[in-house]
Parts: C-alpha cells; sequence; structure tokens
C-alpha cells in the first residue's frame, strides 16, 4: 500500500489503479493488447517515433482483433512528432492510441498532453496508452494533466533496480477484460507475488526525489509531490545546462557543434531535448567511437539501424550513431572530459 501511494505521487494520479510487472516492455503488450482486445476493429494510433515495445505490441494486437494499424510520421530532423501530426490522422474510429513520451534514440520529448487532446477532439473515447519509459528519469510527470489512460515506465531507468516496471491505468482501461485469476480480487492486474523488494526500492527513489526537492527549493517537508515537483525541474534545468555546454563548449573546450565532422540528431537548436544527445562521426564507425571513448574512461553507447532504432536512423541515412546519456548527477567538468575526448578523436579521423 505505501509503495502504490508512493508510486502515484510519483506519477501525480489521483484516481485509477498502479501495478507492477515483469518489466515495462511487458507490461506495455500487456495493456496495449487488452485495450485493443476490449472494443475490436477501427483503427489503432500510433507514430514511427515509437520503441519497438509499443510498436511491435501495437501491430501484433492490431492484427488479431482486425483493426487498422496506423503510424505518424515522425519530423525526422526535429526528432520529434507533434500533435498536429497525430490530429491529421485520427480518425472518430481510433480505438486506441499510443504516444512515446520521450524517444531513448534521438532524446527528444513530445507535448503528451496536445497530443492527447487533439486525439480526443476527434475519438473521445478512445484509449490513450503511453510509454515513459526514457521520459521517467529526465522530466515531469502529471498524469492528471495529461488525460491519457495507460503510463508504463522501467524503474530501473528511474534510480531503482532491474527486474519489474510499472504502471498506472485509468478507472475505464482497468475495467476491460484482462488476465486474472478466476475469484481472485476484483479490477486486479498483478499475476502472482512480485518481490516486495521492488515495492521498497521505488518508494526509496520517491523519498530521494522528496529530499532532492527539498534542497533545491523551500518547499515545506510536508508537500510531498511539491518537492518532487521541484526536484523535477531541477533536474531538467541542469540536464538542459549539460547538452547544452556539450553542445556550444564549456571553458577552453569546443562543443560539438564546431567539431568538424560530427553532427547532431535532432539538431542544435532543440528544446524537446532531454538529457541525451545523439551524433555522428563522419568516416567513423559508431562502435568504433564509443570504444575510442570507453578507453578513456567515458561510458557511452552505439545504437544500430536495427529492429530497436532503424525507426530513427534509417530514414537519416544512418547505420549507426553515438548516444551521450545524461543525468542530473552528471557535472560540467564530466561534459568537458567528454569534449576534449572528442577533439582528439576527430582529429584523428
Amino acid at each position: 500500500a505505501e509503495a502504490e501511494a508512493d508510486a502515484r505521487l510519483f506519477f501525480n494520479a489521483t484516481g485509477g489503479h498502479v501495478f507492477a510487472g515483469e518489466s515495462g516492455t511487458e507490461l506495455l503488450f500487456r495493456v496495449i493488447s487488452n485495450a485493443i482486445l476490449a472494443d475490436r476493429g477501427g483503427k489503432v494510433l500510433g507514430s514511427t517515433l515509437e520503441h519497438p515495445a509499443t510498436a511491435s505490441a501495437r501491430a501484433r494486437w492490431a492484427a488479431i482483433a482486425g483493426a487498422e494499424n496506423v503510424s505518424v510520421a515522425h519530423d525526422d530532423a526535429a526528432g520529434l512528432v507533434t500533435a498536429d501530426a497525430y490530429a491529421a490522422a485520427v480518425t472518430p474510429d481510433t480505438r486506441v492510441a499510443t504516444i512515446l513520451h520521450t524517444s531513448p534514440v534521438t532524446g527528444m520529448g513530445v507535448d503528451v498532453a496536445a497530443i492527447t487532446k487533439a486525439i480526443r477532439k476527434v475519438s473521445p473515447d478512445c484509449f490513450v496508452i503511453v510509454d515513459g519509459i526514457q521520459h521517467a528519469a529526465h522530466g515531469h510527470i502529471d498524469i492528471d494533466a495529461y488525460g491519457v489512460d495507460g503510463y508504463v515506465i522501467s524503474p530501473y531507468k528511474v534510480f531503482s533496480r532491474h527486474g519489474y516496471g510499472l504502471a498506472w491505468l485509468s478507472d475505464r482501461l482497468a475495467a476491460v477484460p484482462h488476465d486474472s485469476l478466476l475469484n481472485g480480487p476484483e479490477g486486479n492486474w498483478e499475476l502472482g507475488t512480485r518481490d516486495t523488494g521492488a515495492y521498497a526500492t521505488f518508494s526509496e527513489v520517491v523519498s530521494y526525489l522528496e529530499w532532492l526537492g527539498g534542497r533545491v527549493s523551500d518547499v515545506a517537508q510536508d508537500d510531498r509531490r511539491g518537492r518532487i515537483e521541484a526536484a523535477a525541474a531541477a533536474i531538467h534545468a541542469h540536464e538542459h545546462d549539460l547538452t547544452e555546454a556539450m553542445l556550444r563548449g564549456t571553458g577552453n573546450q569546443t562543443g560539438l557543434a564546431d567539431l568538424e565532422g560530427v553532427d547532431v540528431l535532432g539538431g542544435l537548436d532543440n528544446p524537446a531535448r532531454e538529457g541525451l544527445v545523439s551524433l555522428v562521426v563522419k568516416g567513423r564507425e559508431a562502435t568504433d567511437v564509443v570504444s575510442a571513448l570507453n578507453a578513456r574512461g567515458i561510458r557511452t553507447h552505439a545504437r544500430k539501424a536495427d529492429h530497436y532504432s532503424g525507426n530513427i536512423l534509417t530514414p537519416l541515412g544512418l547505420a549507426n550513431c553515438v548516444r551521450v546519456s545524461m543525468c542530473h548527477y552528471n557535472t560540467e567538468a564530466e561534459v568537458a572530459a567528454f569534449l576534449a575526448a572528442m577533439r582528439e578523436i576527430t582529429d584523428a579521423a
């Protein structure tokens, strides 16, 4: 009960149902499938920006339910999808819509509330389900303000541990037929007994965010949600400063914008960026750049145009890219060290 209350606080969800599952991916499949099967036919709407956890569930269960599966094209140059793009594709028979809150490849967040409003203007009863896995550690979550029916996160990406996922469902989505035990508790979505350590660790995450909010603001200790919001604002602001330093330079280190042969996905002036910069170095494979950075004690990741990232990279004509992830515990000195290493790597290219 305590962990559920803490999760509601984190999500800012005053109603609905919170439950745990095996992982964020498992929960997205389960929630999306049950939403689609609740009212077969019609249209299922998503976007080409989506992670395969959402896109695969949408494609599989739309086919099983005899629904048309429509993918709204994202803006390749900006690395995101807009409310206008959804508005152009939604129809009155759209039964389920999915939204990726933040791309794990481009790092760009989308306006969930605006997209949901555009969908509901045409199809008021559409189930709207959000993949918040990438966004959760980098920005503000406010389910009460979004007007959605489902929101899923993977706590290991929010300072917790592997081995479980968390989902929130609106009352009406929670009421659809779904896998559950006969004669079991009404409305239960959890299958089997979860590791109690998972609940405890998420409560610790919420406590940490409250503590952080108290360090960066004068919000009273008894205003728990206020402190979480203060922490989220501070995290977003610090990550913005870090990404700007990475792009523009810091101290005597040249930013990525001025390093010859470096291109940044999503553009240099993109306010939707959340703590992540993906880049390519002309003439160098991403794996080579990642290895060179790793040899200098800097951890980054190579993303390939495969089933995870091909939807983003292939339209750009890219076989791979380097993903540089940051969080609020990173420092400008670490960014400077990264830029110094990138200068060495590009000079040698």
